[in-house]
């Protein structure tokens, strides 16, 4: 950990002692007379660049107890990072920890607007807030948008769009052709799709933090700007149509009413474009007064439809009028439910899929929550929460309605008083019979007029109030054209922003505080009016059908393809789903899609080609990290491995080799550990090349390399590693190595992280080799590397132990040795101490061990530091962190007394360790020092121990603490300290490593991160 007088800061922007940067309020600095006794002196820390002028009344004590650039964990390092390698305000880089240090008394300032904004984690505020504010921190501050909740946002909207005319004017149709137990049948495969549809839908709107553009966003950020985009803009214009067809859905209603009363305005065909022009135009008016406005409109419909509901329900009740006997309701009566059990098929549509065609469109609208994703509060808890629900009580409505109506209303009824008769009468037939009412001749000349079989408002005439269902009709077209009508737009909008077509980014510009695309509204009016004006849309019905079985295809393959990829960026915090059923959903889909209309399926998926040809055509200047980039990493890492295993041909010649992950194992059979620990986080996922430096003249080691390189990889094959072997001869190690981090990798399959053993016999080897090891970790940090250390206790290299072969034809047929990582770990805890913030490596790779198998059942722990008396509010803030990155670690230590002194005897083994390396140079002036270190690099002055005191005990407390916590851990993964290079002396580096993992019986991995983002809490 590097260490730096910190530059001028006000008293105010000081964070305290121990404290969650700036996730908690801020606390004054430690006056000087507080300093405890492991304060720094003034300019303490051997990696200072030069003399500090400040005076330590003006030092802020940020972390350990002592002056120090590096931080601890916080929530702006990552706050809008959208690629690896994003550095993030707060966070300094690795060259501000490593190299020498050029003091920049604003490099690290915190603006006052930021530290005085919130004492914990921001709010989430409009579209592009914290991108805005940072960019204007001068301009006047918006007012606040409107965001909605799940129910208000999420399910009342996607019940209302799910629920339409075809539950009032065929439902009971269909029970009466298909019969109660195929309509459930119907029902439940119509809401199979959907659900599986909105588990997928949950688990990508939960995968990072989402924005508008509801299903297009969704779909890009996950399958990339190809399928993505074209999906996009045939959704946004298949809602805009949608709205159209609604409108004439309620004109026809409306126009209804008016011929049986004789009040025609016009003619039939021109009064359904009088009153659909005007019904579109009020809606037009309600969206563009705002979201609220819009919401409350919302609340009204779903009101209106559920009065309607209770009124059809409380008429199953009320005893049969005569006038109703007649058109064939007679309440509920047993022998009605079991003759309406079975099908009775009818007419040309008299089939189940035919019916199951029919009946599907009404499953749909589960998109339309989130389609406003913007415009929520939470996205990932409205989204997953809003949908189910709103699934679950539309299907629950089906069903009951489906049973209650099949239970009370027969098939056929003529709808004629004079129909009754006395029961039992002779030449009666028919199930009415038995209630007093012959139906006989009409139904078998088949021209009864009611009944469940040929009355289309059996719902009206069961009700207890007719107008009323009239009313939630009207309720159920108008709510589904205005969530149409607002959903278009939204789409549309991030679509134009994103600038993936031509002469389409005129519509992406947001006006208000809600960002409302006017532009799109009217756009969406005009594409509205114009099929209103067609009045005949039973042509393009089954093409927007369609296209809305697409967007489900793609959503449910967007959540089996990020799957199946098995990305480290694909955490889910909704786990409640299968790729299996995600593959499975998408191909019913499909399927839905040719049974519904082949012909419109057909058009559909030529426009989705095309749309899809285009965008990989002009390759848009986009990188939101889709699981197809992931696929195509997958894709090279499988066939480079699968090249290993295949014997070369003179006739398929090629060069070159790929990697992913720099392991330097030497011999890989020699350190079969460092080889399975690193191979169990990359397995199937990431690419790793064991390193081996084969030191000596060329000459010699060539024909050596070429014999080992087949042995080798023959015994990674025998243990089922996906690796690559390589090797590199050189005078020395600290050469070879350099070679092998600059050289490995082909393209942008590149490594950037070296694993390596730790040296265990560093304070009885030569001090050259010593140097040399330390300088391999300085060479790392210098090429942007992020370093991770492992040591067990018993050590790494078995090839003593199990006496190893040389021999390359021996390798592949040589005795297997078993490690830790090749046994089941049981329900033990992998214990992570995220000390300091380096980009979350230290979290990522715990995470990925985590996901196999054998470490399943360890439980995850993070510890991190704090001050006593404020545990509960650091450990929420470092909770809520967390829970960002979606990693599904919940159990978080704070350590409060990481600040007391070490035990004496502690203390002393540390002194008597540092020892031998001391140069005991009486505090003399740094030039005399430099002469007396000449040859000796590694030794340590006087007064690089003296400044270093605090770091060096706090090395010491933080042994003691893991032995405490962790002594039974499977694994333990710490953030170890940073040496400066040129200022830290490699054996005082050692020490402290040395110092830290001790006595530990676990395996210690000290991982070290570039201070370059690995996690995200965005999808993009």
């Amino acid at each position: 950990m590097a260490e730096l007088p910190i530059p001028d800061l006000p008293p105010a922007h000081c964070s305290g002692r121990f404290t969650i940067s700036t996730l908690l309020p801020p606390l004054p600095c430690m006056e000087e007379g507080d300093r405890g006794p492991y304060a720094p002196t003034e300019g303490s820390g051997c990696d200072s660049a030069q003399p500090t002028h400040l005076s330590s009344s003006t030092l802020c004590t940020r972390t350990f107890g002592y002056n120090t650039v590096d931080v601890v964990p916080a929530y702006e390092h990552y706050a809008n990072s959208k690629g690896v390698g994003d550095l993030r305000k707060g966070r300094p880089s690795l060259a501000d920890l490593h190299s020498i240090l050029k003091p920049d008394p604003g490099r690290f300032r915190t603006p006052v607007s930021d530290l005085q904004q919130s004492n914990g984690l921001p709010e989430a505020g409009p579209e592009a807030g914290l991108e805005e504010a940072e960019g204007e921190p001068g301009r006047a501050s918006m007012p606040e948008p409107v965001r909605f909740g799940w129910v208000k946002g999420v399910m009342i909207r996607c019940m209302l769009n799910i629920w339409g005319v075809i539950l009032y004017l065929r439902l009971p149709w269909i029970t009466a052709q298909a019969g109660i137990a195929l309509t459930w049948l119907i029902i439940l495969m119509s809401v199979t799709v959907t659900t599986i549809t909105g588990l997928s839908i949950s688990a990508i709107s939960t995968n990072g933090k989402v924005k508008s553009g509801g299903t297009y966003f969704l779909i890009s950020r996950s399958l990339g700007p190809e399928l993505g985009g074209s999906i996009g803009l045939i959704f946004a214009f298949a809602n805009a149509v949608a709205v159209a067809m609604h409108t004439v859905g309620f004109a026809e209603t409306v126009r209804d009413l008016l011929q049986e009363h004789n009040s025609l305005i016009v003619d039939p065909t021109n009064d359904i474009r009088i009153i659909g022009v005007i019904t579109v135009t009020v809606l037009l008016g309600i969206s563009l007064a705002g979201m609220e406005w819009e919401a409350k409109a919302q609340i009204l419909f779903f009101l209106v439809i559920l009065v309607s509901f209770i009124n059809y329900l409380v008429g199953t009740v009320i005893p049969a009028t005569t006038e109703k006997q007649a058109k064939g309701f007679f309440s509920y009566r047993a022998d009605i439910f079991a003759q309406n059990f079975v099908p009775n098929w009818r007419g040309p549509e008299g089939s189940f899929f035919g019916l199951f065609s029919i009946f599907f469109p009404s499953a749909t609208g589960i998109l339309a929550g989130a389609n406003i994703s913007g415009d929520l509060k939470d996205p990932a808890v409205a989204i997953p929460k809003g949908t189910l629900m709103a699934i679950f009580w539309t299907t629950v409505s089906y069903l009951v309605l489906s049973a209650t109506i099949g239970a009370c209303v027969v098939r056929d009824a003529s709808g004629s008083l004079n129909d009754s008769v006395a029961v039992g009468s002779p030449g009666c037939e028919g199930l009415a019979c038995s209630f007093g009412w012959n139906f006989t001749s009409c139904a078998q000349q088949q021209s009864c007029r009611y009944g469940l079989s040929n009355y289309y408002q059996s719902m009206s005439m069961v009700s207890g109030f007719g107008p009323l269902i009239t009313a939630g009709i009207f309720g159920a077209t108008l709510s589904s054209a205005l969530a149409c009508l607002v959903s278009a737009p939204k789409v549309f909008q991030c679509l134009c922003k994103d600038q993936l077509y031509p002469l389409i980014g005129f519509f992406g510009k947001g006006y208000g505080r809600n960002s409302e695309p006017i532009r799109g509204y009217m756009l969406t009016y005009i594409i509205a009016i114009g099929f209103i004006l067609i009045a005949e849309l039973n042509a393009i019905a089954p093409i927007i059908s369609n296209f809305f079985l697409c967007s489900y295809a793609l959503i449910n393959f967007s959540c089996f393809h990020a799957s199946i990829t098995n990305s480290p960026g694909w955490r889910p915090s909704f786990r409640y789903y299968s790729k299996w059923a995600a593959l499975f959903g998408a191909t019913v889909s499909v399927v839905i899609m040719l049974l519904l209309t082949w012909w419109a399926a057909l058009i559909a998926f030529g426009i989705v080609i095309f749309l899809l040809g285009y965008v990989l055509y002009k390759k848009p200047d986009v990188n939101w990290g889709s699981s197809m980039q992931a696929s195509s990493y997958n894709m090279a890492l499988n066939y480079s491995v699968g090249l290993s295993e295949v014997d070369e041909h003179i006739k398929n010649y090629r060069q070159g080799q790929l990697i992913a992950c720099l392991v330097l194992t030497g011999p890989p059979n020699f350190r079969p550990a460092l080889v399975d620990f690193v191979g169990t986080f990359t397995k199937n996922l990431s690419l790793m090349l064991c390193g081996n430096v084969l030191i000596g003249p060329r000459k010699q080691k060539m024909p050596e390399s070429r014999l080992m390189a087949d042995g080798h990889t023959k015994w990674l094959m025998k243990r089922k590693i996906k690796a690559f072997y390589t090797d590199v001869v050189a005078e020395d190690l600290r050469s070879g190595v350099q070679m092998l981090i600059q050289a490995a990798g082909l393209g942008k399959m590149r490594p950037n992280i070296l694993v390596l053993g730790y040296k265990r016999n560093w304070r009885t080897a030569s001090p050259q080799s010593l140097e040399d090891y330390v300088g391999i970790l300085h060479d790392a940090f210098d090429f942007k590397y992020g370093v991770c250390l492992m040591r067990m206790k018993e050590g790494l290299n078995v090839s003593q132990v199990l006496q190893a072969h040389v021999d390359p034809t021996t390798l592949a047929s040589e005795q297997q040795a078993s490690t830790i990582f090749q046994s089941e770990q049981g329900k033990k805890t992998i214990d992570i101490y995220w000390l300091f913030d380096d980009g979350g490596l230290t979290l990522l790779i715990p995470y990925l061990l985590g996901r196999k198998k054998r470490w399943g059942k360890c439980k995850i722990r993070v510890f991190v530091g704090g001050q006593i008396n404020r545990m509960d509010e650091e450990r929420k803030a470092i909770v809520s962190l967390l829970s960002k990155f979606r990693l599904g670690f919940h159990e978080v230590h704070i350590l409060p007394d990481i600040n007391q002194k070490p035990r004496p005897e502690h203390i002393k083994r540390f002194d008597e360790l540092i020892a031998p390396f001391r140069l005991n140079d009486g505090f003399k002036d740094e030039a005399t020092v430099n002469e007396m270190r000449q040859g000796c690099p590694w030794k340590i002055s006087d007064e690089e121990v003296d400044k270093n005191r605090a770091k060096s005990l706090r090395q010491v407390r933080l042994n003691e603490i893991l032995l405490d916590y962790s002594r039974d851990a499977a694994l333990i993964a710490i953030t170890p300290p940073i040496g400066r290079k040129g200022r830290c002396p490699s054996s005082l580096y050692m020490a402290w490593l040395e110092t830290l993992s001790q006595d530990l019986r676990p395996p210690v991995i000290l991982t070290r991160g570039n201070q370059e983002n690995v996690l995200t809490f965005y999808c993009q």
